[in-house]
């Protein structure tokens, strides 16, 4: 349930790219707002800048004008080393592409940020282990990406983007690889993790996503021409 708390605030964000002569305005003072444990889809047709927010807003991208606060900082006024630390201390990151490092086991793919962080290797070992395990594969960490299927390897993904305790995990079509079984499983994991208190912002084509998240922004030509919440009803 989401609280009332902004972690997240994005104000008039803008964001062009150029090539030759060709400009075009990616974000066009884009204002949005996050609040602590909420659901949120983003949805809307290709190029209309879904995945730009999601690279702009997270510090992943430079933007050209704007703010991005996260807790309160203003994160493209940091450093690229400041702000490289600080998503991997606040934030994880799911994409459609589940970038597992081939040659590593589960575990060894789980705990390579947390070690990149300045975790001991016993330390990050225990917690790899144990997100693992709570994305249902404590069974599995010893067996490489090749030996796993699309699901399991996008549940690593998951479970590596997790493994920090972010705050808010960003999830790029995190289900657009994998068929639409497996895709509702993944789906109800990170349900049941946003059920947990998981603040989490979700970019997808898939409308039955969009419509079951707890608000729904629609983009369109670089600006949120929809923000809707669903009524949830009190526990």
């Amino acid at each position: 349930m989401a609280s009332d708390r902004v972690i997240l605030r994005a104000d008039r964000v803008r964001k062009v790219y150029q090539s030759g002569a060709d400009r075009v305005v990616a974000l066009d003072d884009l204002d949005l707002d996050v609040t602590d444990g909420e659901f949120v889809a983003v949805m809307g047709p290709s190029g209309s800048g879904k995945t730009t927010l999601l690279n702009c807003l997270s510090g992943l991208d430079d933007i050209d004008a704007g703010h991005v606060l996260f807790d309160g900082r203003v994160l493209h006024e940091m450093s690229d080393l400041a702000r490289t630390r600080e998503r991997a201390a606040t934030m994880g990151f799911v994409f459609q592409a589940f970038n597992l490092i081939p040659v590593f086991s589960a575990a060894e793919n789980v705990e390579l940020p947390l070690l990149l962080g300045g975790s001991t290797a016993r330390d990050a070992r225990r917690r790899a282990i144990e997100t693992l395990d709570r994305v249902g594969l404590g069974h599995r960490t010893t067996h490489r990406p090749m030996e796993l299927s699309g699901g399991e390897q996008q549940r690593v993904a998951i479970a590596r983007a997790l493994a920090n305790r972010p705050r808010l995990v960003w999830a790029d079509e995190p289900t657009g690889a994998l068929d639409s079984e497996t895709a509702t499983s993944v789906m109800e994991l990170l349900r049941e993790l946003h059920a947990d208190g998981l603040t989490l912002v979700l970019v997808t084509h898939d409308p039955d996503i969009g419509s079951s998240a707890e608000r729904l922004v629609r983009m369109l030509d670089g600006r949120v021409v929809e923000d809707h919440r669903r009524s949830v009803p009190a526990p």
